[in-house]
């Protein structure tokens, strides 16, 4: 994406998008095509913030092994949101707030109901102590229960004896979840990661103690317990997939064989060849010889050498591990030149903007190095690396499923990097809280930072949100509303002159804006569930398959004939084209002209000028009248079209606006009378009431229709409003300006390492 912004988020700002990260990142997404990341944000949630925004994971098993008393106990990457078991855990705060992250995306999934159980539970018991749990039902989740767990919360640096009571604080939190598994007599039940992520419980750490525990239940068993059939260790993220199944592997079979790779693509891999630059000689140079084929073999026997490693093709490998395959070759037996060598290999990977480099454990194969010694040589380079390194790459060491040794030496070094070489690490400082904001458009990069600052900067009381998608809005979304009242804010909803509106308020701002952006996030999903419905609709009237969504629009070239033809209808009206799109939609092309068969009409050019946030959903469906309600909707409650743009932005009026939206359609007015206010049909014609006109007008430049297929949206074209110029004028005094001058606010970005 060309287009970045970065918004810093300050106190009121930071609160409200601590509550409501989740919600934003859907809104941003939906509304105006932007990706949104929060740095140095610490999210109101005991899940990391990847599930912030979540994304369906097919269920995938990665590990499984049976303990001596039967229960057999795997790992999951999956959505526990829709995970098939008897029960869900879910990490819980004391209050049972359940706000965000993964406690927020199962109310989400399970409905109102699981939050007023919450509330009901803690309203007669109180807050609940960290490492109990207790049981409330599921509500529409496909479980019967869930099991909401109180895990510890650790600070940024932890002592030893936090982390000593953290640990004792997480081991009964997990038996007090297989407590409740035993007295409800639970067959199956699904864990996540409990207090890693923003709880700041160390990730390894976590999965070893949350494994460890398990086993010790279960260690002892007898006849008189109930003992389930499964417990599933299920997380959607791969690095705690990964330490889960490294914890299981290590405590649960040490002996099995398992990858320890994380599964997924790499951009760089790393390997060590001979001298002679034989791919022949050593393990991993065979494999990838085998995959790779012989080209890369014919490349490193003719490719120059830089220093300490030779950078060749990826070949067939392409596929799997990415862009570019970096071989280091070196002496035996020197340490130096290994530190160089991997040293090396991070700069030039991080050179070529590869975000991922893959290691096996170098040197400790036929180059003779112990493991200790290749564990703390290569971790060495890292952190080296890392201390002039101002950008983001994930580094991989690749062991054999043999070779578990290597693993534990390399697994201990890192973590002694991690807790020991605090001074190597302080780059790693907590990035200034702020939004950023990617779009391959700038156009929808400014609208998206507009509406932002309209709820986090300066946010009005009442909020009042427009959106006739209001009028959507089903039992379900109703029952979320009033959740949200809880908190002493108020909604209210009407409708004027066309317009659906639903106004904001409470005592608190911060209350009110976390609420208005809720209700925004949910008029985003109805929109989206609106317009997968009129696909459908469309495909079933055409009787065609379901296809992939794909886009619907091809940018016009600035010097390209179409473009220059779109110039005229917009002159001498203060406006500048900024970008011509054609609308290439072939269902709705086949329907319109099935309709222009029908009415027996030739179509007129007219306009529509429509918000940013619809440009997209006019070329997926076409025309609709939530999508362009006029100023006053006087010829009828349709779908409105202006013969020329000066018209449509006189019945579409918004003055601050600085960029503009028009849609030139082909539209089918047919045989048309006079509208009048309130008509949600074309009036009859004479006294035979099946008998209607096609479209009413309202003089000769307006037109509404009351079929979305009788108009066809052939260009959305963006526009900008022309600037007012300033002039410079001398006052009495020559050396003395009275100049007008634009502000500008000026961003650092400090970005965080991640090793």
């Amino acid at each position: 994406m060309a287009h970045k912004s970065d918004i810093a988020l300050h106190e009121f700002s930071l609160n409200i998008v601590k509550q409501t990260g989740r919600a934003l990142s859907h809104i941003l997404d939906s509304k105006f095509g932007c990706v949104a990341t929060f740095e140095g944000v610490d999210f109101e949630s005991d899940a990391s913030f990847g599930q912030q925004k979540r994304q369906t994971v097919t269920p995938e098993k990665r590990f499984s092994v049976k303990l001596r008393a039967g229960v057999e106990v795997s790992v999951w990457k999956a959505d526990l949101t829709n995970f098939p078991v008897e029960a869900v855990v879910n990490a819980a705060n004391c209050s049972l707030h359940h706000g965000g992250g993964l406690a927020y995306a199962l109310c989400e999934a399970g409905g109102p109901q699981i939050q007023m159980e919450s509330d009901d539970y803690t309203h007669k018991h109180g807050p609940i102590p960290t490492g109990e749990a207790i049981v409330t039902n599921a509500g529409l989740l496909p479980c019967k229960k869930i099991i909401h767990a109180v895990g510890p919360c650790l600070p940024i640096k932890p002592t030893y004896s936090e982390f000593s009571q953290a640990k004792r604080q997480l081991e009964q939190a997990i038996r007090s979840i297989l407590d409740r598994v035993d007295k409800d007599q639970l067959d199956t039940v699904a864990i996540p990661a409990i207090s890693s992520g923003l709880f700041n419980y160390p990730l390894s750490d976590c999965a070893e103690t949350i494994v460890s525990t398990v086993r010790d239940y279960y260690g002892f068993s007898s006849s008189r317990w109930n003992l389930p059939r499964e417990i599933f260790f299920v997380n959607h993220d791969e690095p705690t997939v990964t330490e889960m199944m490294n914890a299981c592997h290590k405590i649960l079979a040490p002996h099995q064989h398992y990858q320890l790779v994380p599964q997924g693509q790499t951009d760089v891999i790393v390997n060590t060849t001979s001298l002679e630059r034989d791919l022949k000689v050593g393990q991993v140079s065979k494999a990838l010889l085998k995959k790779a084929g012989q080209k890369m073999q014919n490349e490193i026997e003719n490719a120059p050498r830089t220093k300490h490693i030779i950078v060749t093709k990826a070949y067939n490998l392409g596929s799997l591990i990415g862009l570019t395959n970096l071989i280091a070759s070196f002496s035996p037996f020197i340490l130096q030149f290994l530190f160089n060598s991997v040293l090396e290999c991070l700069q030039t990977a991080a050179a070529r903007q590869h975000k991922s480099v893959a290691f096996p454990a170098i040197g400790t194969g036929n180059l003779g190095f112990t493991k200790k010694e290749a564990a703390c040589i290569m971790s060495e380079a890292v952190v080296e690396f890392a201390k002039t390194f101002g950008g983001k790459m994930d580094i991989y060491f690749v062991i054999f499923p043999s070779d578990y040794g290597t693993f534990q030496v390399l697994q201990k070094k890192s973590k002694e990097k991690s807790y020991d070489n605090k001074e190597a690490f302080r780059f790693n400082k907590a990035p200034i809280p702020q939004i950023s904001l990617r779009s391959c458009s700038k156009e929808s990069l400014c609208e998206a930072e507009k509406w932002l600052t309209h709820f986090l900067v300066r946010p009005p009381r009442p909020m009042v949100i427009y959106n006739n998608f209001i009028q959507h809005l089903g039992e379900r979304e109703y029952l979320q509303l009033s959740h949200l009242t809880r908190k002493g804010v108020k909604f209210e909803e009407f409708l004027s002159k066309g317009h659906a509106c639903l106004t904001v308020d409470g005592d608190s701002a911060e209350d009110v804006v976390g609420a208005a952006l809720q209700a925004e996030a949910m008029l985003c999903t109805v929109q989206e569930e609106f317009v997968r419905e009129e696909e459908d609709e469309m495909c079933k009237l055409l009787a065609e398959m379901p296809c992939e969504r794909e886009r619907k629009t091809k940018t016009v070239d600035n010097s390209h004939r179409e473009f220059k033809e779109r110039i005229p209808a917009f002159r001498n009206l203060d406006l500048w084209i900024l970008k011509v799109d054609k609308v290439e939609n072939s269902k709705l092309k086949k329907l319109f002209d099935l309709k222009k068969n029908q009415l027996g009409c030739s179509s007129e050019k007219m306009f529509q000028r429509i918000p940013a946030q619809f440009c997209e959903m006019v070329s997926q469906i076409g025309f609709h009248a939530e999508c362009a309600p006029p100023e006053d909707p006087k010829y009828g409650e349709g779908i409105y079209f202006a013969g020329t743009v000066k018209e449509a932005m006189d019945v579409w009026k918004e003055e601050k606006d600085k960029y503009l939206y028009f849609v030139e359609a082909d539209v089918l007015r047919g045989d048309s009378t006079e509208g009048q206010r309130g008509l949600i049909l074309p009036p009859a014609k004479g006294t035979e009431s099946q008998v209607r006109y096609d479209s009413v007008s309202g003089g000769s430049d307006i037109s509404v229709i009351f079929s979305s297929y009788q108009a066809l949206p052939r260009y959305i074209i963006t526009c900008e409003k022309k600037q007012s110029q300033y002039f410079v004028r001398y006052t009495k005094h020559p050396w003395c300006l009275s100049l007008k001058v634009k502000r500008q606010i000026f961003l650092i970005n400090i970005y965080q390492i991640s090793i």
